[in-house]
């Protein structure tokens, strides 16, 4: 938890002078989202509000926020918990993230499209992978899809899938194997964003939903071995 502490209180000068539940809560679902906090970390009040320089009330209240987002979990007399998802919350995540991307592809319209931020995060991969740093290779992985829903260009869109991509990294941490889990899908984002390139929206989005489905199917098999491993 120090380490986590420690990384935390670098984003103090992210809030400003609005030292809102929002932004708090704004900086900790991006935390939970790049793996810093691992499903049932307890958060401690304490640490936290000192490291971000911010009062009870108000981290109460963030804590709050992300509990209705179902990123954290209030136990009674215990404290707040990073939440453990069961198998049917991913089945649902992957659900979701099918109806919402493939039809952010499919409404895109005529190229040429945006696609400066979506090649980074490819590039970023390749880089993780390259430094056989496969927890950040997850990293890019979810900022490749943050960024492909961008190109909506709908906040309440990109709000919406916040998130639940914040929830999709508290799977990726049960899988004890994050290299066979990441390393295919860099062939098959870079294959999406070609197709993008190509102005061929309808081939990105074929693309799109066979590998969504490919990935809840190896997510699930092995996060259930996990699972029902568990003492």
């Amino acid at each position: 938890m120090a380490e986590q502490l420690t990384g935390l209180a670098d984003d103090r000068a992210l809030l400003g002078r609005t030292s809102t539940a929002e932004r708090v809560s704004d900086i900790l679902r991006s935390r939970i989202a790049e793996g810093y906090f691992p499903p049932g970390t307890r958060l401690s009040e304490d640490g936290i509000g000192g490291a971000l320089g911010v009062s009870r009330n108000t981290l109460r209240e963030a804590f709050r926020l992300l509990t209705h987002e179902r990123l954290l979990v209030h136990e009674l007399n215990r404290g707040v918990f990073v939440r453990v998802l069961t198998v049917e919350d991913v089945e649902d995540i992957y659900r979701t993230r099918t109806l919402v991307e493939c039809a952010v592809v499919r409404g895109l319209g005529d190229p040429p499209y945006a696609l400066d931020a979506l090649s980074a995060a490819v590039t970023e991969g390749q880089r993780a992978a390259a430094g056989d740093d496969w927890k950040a290779v997850g990293t890019a992985n979810i900022h490749f899809h943050r960024e492909l829903v961008a190109l909506a260009g709908s906040e309440r869109t990109d709000e919406l899938m916040r998130s639940v991509f914040a929830e999709l990294r508290l799977a990726f941490h049960v899988v004890d194997d994050p290299h066979a889990l990441h390393e295919p899908y860099l062939a098959r984002n870079r294959q999406i964003l070609e197709s993008l390139e190509r102005g061929d929206r309808h081939q990105a989005e074929r693309l799109l939903e066979t590998y969504l489905t490919d990935s809840l199917e190896r997510v699930v098999e092995v996060y259930r071995r996990r699972v029902d491993s568990a003492p």
